[in-house]
Protein backbone atom coordinates (compact mmCIF):
# COMPACT_ATOMS: atom_id res chain seq x y z
CA UNK A 1 0.00 0.00 0.00
CA UNK A 2 2.67 2.23 1.06
CA UNK A 3 4.19 1.75 -2.87
CA UNK A 4 0.67 2.86 -4.07
CA UNK A 5 0.39 5.85 -2.23
CA UNK A 6 3.99 6.74 -3.29
CA UNK A 7 3.33 6.59 -6.86
CA UNK A 8 -0.06 8.52 -5.71
CA UNK A 9 1.19 11.31 -4.13
CA UNK A 10 4.21 11.60 -7.26
CA UNK A 11 1.54 13.41 -9.41
CA UNK A 12 0.16 15.57 -6.51
CA UNK A 13 3.58 16.88 -5.34
CA UNK A 14 6.78 15.52 -7.09
CA UNK A 15 5.56 14.95 -10.23
CA UNK A 16 2.88 17.43 -10.82
CA UNK A 17 2.54 17.48 -14.33
CA UNK A 18 1.82 21.35 -14.55
CA UNK A 19 4.10 22.70 -11.51
CA UNK A 20 7.13 20.18 -12.19
CA UNK A 21 6.65 18.46 -15.32
CA UNK A 22 4.97 21.62 -16.73
CA UNK A 23 3.18 20.04 -19.36
CA UNK A 24 -0.54 20.73 -20.47
CA UNK A 25 0.08 23.68 -19.89
CA UNK A 26 -2.29 25.54 -23.14
CA UNK A 27 -5.64 24.21 -21.77
CA UNK A 28 -4.18 24.58 -17.64
CA UNK A 29 -4.08 28.82 -18.67
CA UNK A 30 -7.37 28.72 -21.00
CA UNK A 31 -10.36 27.12 -18.76
CA UNK A 32 -9.09 28.69 -15.40
CA UNK A 33 -11.08 31.83 -15.81
CA UNK A 34 -13.33 30.34 -13.18
CA UNK A 35 -13.40 27.79 -10.26
CA UNK A 36 -16.19 25.68 -11.99
CA UNK A 37 -14.45 25.60 -15.45
CA UNK A 38 -11.26 24.05 -13.40
CA UNK A 39 -13.07 22.03 -11.49
CA UNK A 40 -14.64 20.82 -14.42
CA UNK A 41 -11.49 20.12 -16.84
CA UNK A 42 -9.77 18.40 -13.70
CA UNK A 43 -12.25 15.85 -13.45
CA UNK A 44 -12.62 15.57 -17.22
CA UNK A 45 -8.65 15.07 -17.39
CA UNK A 46 -8.21 12.46 -14.18
CA UNK A 47 -11.40 10.37 -15.80
CA UNK A 48 -10.00 10.04 -19.42
CA UNK A 49 -5.77 9.41 -17.86
CA UNK A 50 -7.16 6.64 -15.35
CA UNK A 51 -9.39 4.41 -17.59
CA UNK A 52 -6.54 5.23 -20.34
CA UNK A 53 -4.05 3.68 -18.37
CA UNK A 54 -5.62 1.29 -17.11
CA UNK A 55 -6.63 -0.02 -20.71
CA UNK A 56 -3.33 0.47 -21.92
CA UNK A 57 -1.84 -1.38 -19.05
CA UNK A 58 -4.11 -4.08 -19.08
CA UNK A 59 -3.14 -4.81 -22.77
CA UNK A 60 0.59 -3.75 -22.48
CA UNK A 61 1.66 -7.03 -23.87
CA UNK A 62 -0.60 -7.27 -26.64
CA UNK A 63 0.29 -3.93 -28.65
CA UNK A 64 2.60 -4.05 -30.73
CA UNK A 65 5.56 -1.60 -30.11
CA UNK A 66 5.27 0.10 -33.60
CA UNK A 67 1.74 0.38 -33.22
CA UNK A 68 1.20 1.38 -29.78
CA UNK A 69 1.39 5.51 -30.35
CA UNK A 70 -2.34 5.04 -32.61
CA UNK A 71 -3.48 2.42 -30.31
CA UNK A 72 -2.81 5.03 -27.34
CA UNK A 73 -4.59 7.50 -29.18
CA UNK A 74 -7.44 5.86 -30.23
CA UNK A 75 -8.05 4.54 -26.66
CA UNK A 76 -7.90 7.95 -25.17
CA UNK A 77 -10.42 9.43 -27.96
CA UNK A 78 -12.69 6.68 -26.51
CA UNK A 79 -12.88 8.34 -23.27
CA UNK A 80 -12.49 11.71 -24.37
CA UNK A 81 -15.71 11.19 -26.21
CA UNK A 82 -17.21 9.57 -23.47
CA UNK A 83 -16.83 12.56 -21.12
CA UNK A 84 -17.78 15.26 -23.97
CA UNK A 85 -21.12 13.64 -24.25
CA UNK A 86 -21.69 13.57 -21.05
CA UNK A 87 -20.61 16.63 -20.35
CA UNK A 88 -23.18 18.21 -23.40
CA UNK A 89 -25.87 16.70 -21.78
CA UNK A 90 -25.66 17.02 -17.86
CA UNK A 91 -23.37 20.30 -18.07
CA UNK A 92 -24.25 22.22 -21.30
CA UNK A 93 -23.14 25.09 -19.58
CA UNK A 94 -19.64 23.76 -18.51
CA UNK A 95 -19.01 22.54 -22.02
CA UNK A 96 -19.71 25.49 -23.61
CA UNK A 97 -17.32 27.24 -21.36
CA UNK A 98 -14.49 24.95 -21.73
CA UNK A 99 -15.24 24.71 -25.49
CA UNK A 100 -12.87 23.24 -27.84
CA UNK A 101 -10.38 21.71 -24.67
CA UNK A 102 -12.65 19.13 -23.72
CA UNK A 103 -12.09 17.20 -26.94
CA UNK A 104 -8.58 18.27 -27.37
CA UNK A 105 -7.81 16.01 -24.28
CA UNK A 106 -7.42 13.04 -27.24
CA UNK A 107 -4.17 14.98 -27.07
CA UNK A 108 -2.79 16.27 -24.33
CA UNK A 109 0.50 15.53 -23.52
CA UNK A 110 -0.41 14.67 -19.56
CA UNK A 111 -2.52 11.31 -20.62
CA UNK A 112 -0.24 11.12 -23.95
CA UNK A 113 3.02 10.83 -21.61
CA UNK A 114 1.50 9.03 -18.87
CA UNK A 115 0.53 6.06 -21.27
CA UNK A 116 3.86 5.98 -22.96
CA UNK A 117 6.21 6.30 -19.73
CA UNK A 118 3.95 4.56 -16.89
CA UNK A 119 0.84 2.39 -18.27
CA UNK A 120 2.71 0.79 -21.37
CA UNK A 121 5.30 -0.53 -18.43
CA UNK A 122 3.82 -1.25 -14.94
CA UNK A 123 0.97 -3.62 -13.54
CA UNK A 124 -3.29 -1.92 -14.06
CA UNK A 125 -3.28 -1.42 -9.81
CA UNK A 126 -0.17 0.97 -10.45
CA UNK A 127 -1.13 2.80 -13.31
CA UNK A 128 -4.65 3.57 -11.46
CA UNK A 129 -2.73 5.08 -8.78
CA UNK A 130 -0.67 7.24 -11.19
CA UNK A 131 -3.70 8.11 -13.14
CA UNK A 132 -5.59 9.33 -9.91
CA UNK A 133 -1.99 11.27 -8.72
CA UNK A 134 -1.62 12.90 -11.97
CA UNK A 135 -5.21 13.73 -12.60
CA UNK A 136 -5.42 15.03 -8.98
CA UNK A 137 -2.37 16.89 -9.16
CA UNK A 138 -3.57 18.37 -12.63
CA UNK A 139 -6.83 19.27 -10.97
CA UNK A 140 -5.62 21.23 -7.91
CA UNK A 141 -3.30 23.18 -9.41
CA UNK A 142 -6.31 24.23 -11.97
CA UNK A 143 -8.25 25.03 -8.79
CA UNK A 144 -5.82 27.03 -7.59
CA UNK A 145 -5.08 29.05 -10.31
CA UNK A 146 -8.97 29.46 -11.06
CA UNK A 147 -9.40 30.65 -7.37
CA UNK A 148 -6.81 33.79 -7.91
CA UNK A 149 -8.20 34.53 -11.02
CA UNK A 150 -11.68 34.76 -11.07
CA UNK A 151 -11.54 36.56 -6.85
CA UNK A 152 -9.25 39.24 -8.62
CA UNK A 153 -10.43 39.29 -11.95
CA UNK A 154 -14.61 39.12 -11.13
CA UNK A 155 -14.87 38.94 -7.35
CA UNK A 156 -16.61 36.01 -6.98
CA UNK A 157 -15.35 32.57 -6.07
CA UNK A 158 -17.45 29.41 -7.64
CA UNK A 159 -19.95 32.15 -9.13
CA UNK A 160 -20.53 33.50 -6.02
CA UNK A 161 -19.96 37.10 -5.18
CA UNK A 162 -17.52 37.13 -2.25
CA UNK A 163 -15.35 40.35 -2.29
CA UNK A 164 -17.12 43.96 -0.87
CA UNK A 165 -19.57 46.13 -3.37
CA UNK A 166 -16.64 48.57 -3.79
CA UNK A 167 -14.13 46.12 -5.27
CA UNK A 168 -13.18 47.05 -8.63
CA UNK A 169 -12.32 43.30 -10.37
CA UNK A 170 -8.96 43.63 -12.21
CA UNK A 171 -9.74 42.65 -15.22
CA UNK A 172 -6.35 41.68 -16.86
CA UNK A 173 -6.54 38.36 -14.69
CA UNK A 174 -9.70 37.36 -17.01
CA UNK A 175 -7.11 37.61 -19.98
CA UNK A 176 -4.21 35.31 -20.90
CA UNK A 177 -1.57 37.18 -19.57
CA UNK A 178 -3.07 37.48 -15.90
CA UNK A 179 -3.51 33.47 -16.46
CA UNK A 180 0.33 33.33 -17.40
CA UNK A 181 1.28 35.36 -14.09
CA UNK A 182 -0.55 33.63 -11.49
CA UNK A 183 0.81 30.42 -13.30
CA UNK A 184 4.20 32.26 -12.99
CA UNK A 185 3.60 32.54 -9.31
CA UNK A 186 2.50 28.83 -8.47
CA UNK A 187 5.82 28.05 -9.95
CA UNK A 188 7.92 30.53 -7.76
CA UNK A 189 5.77 29.45 -4.83
CA UNK A 190 6.53 25.78 -5.61
CA UNK A 191 10.37 26.32 -6.04
CA UNK A 192 10.57 28.32 -2.56
CA UNK A 193 8.62 25.82 -0.46
CA UNK A 194 10.95 22.59 -2.24
CA UNK A 195 13.78 24.82 -1.14
CA UNK A 196 12.54 25.00 2.36
CA UNK A 197 12.13 21.27 2.43
CA UNK A 198 15.58 20.55 1.24
CA UNK A 199 17.66 23.32 3.57
CA UNK A 200 18.70 25.03 0.75
CA UNK A 201 16.94 28.16 1.85
CA UNK A 202 18.23 27.71 5.53
CA UNK A 203 21.74 26.72 4.47
CA UNK A 204 22.09 29.98 2.36
CA UNK A 205 20.59 32.10 5.13
CA UNK A 206 23.18 31.15 7.77
CA UNK A 207 26.23 31.90 5.30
Amino acid sequence: MKRLLKILARGLITENPLLMLMIGLCSALAVTTSVANGIGMGLAMTFVNVFAELVISLFRKLIPNDARIPIFIIVIAAFTTIVDLVTKAYFPELSKAMGVFIPLIVVNCIIMGRVEAFAYKEKPIDSIFDGIGMGLGYTWVLVGIAAVRELLGAGTLGGMQVMPASFQPILFFTLPPGGFIVFALFISLNIWLNKIKNGTVAAKEAV
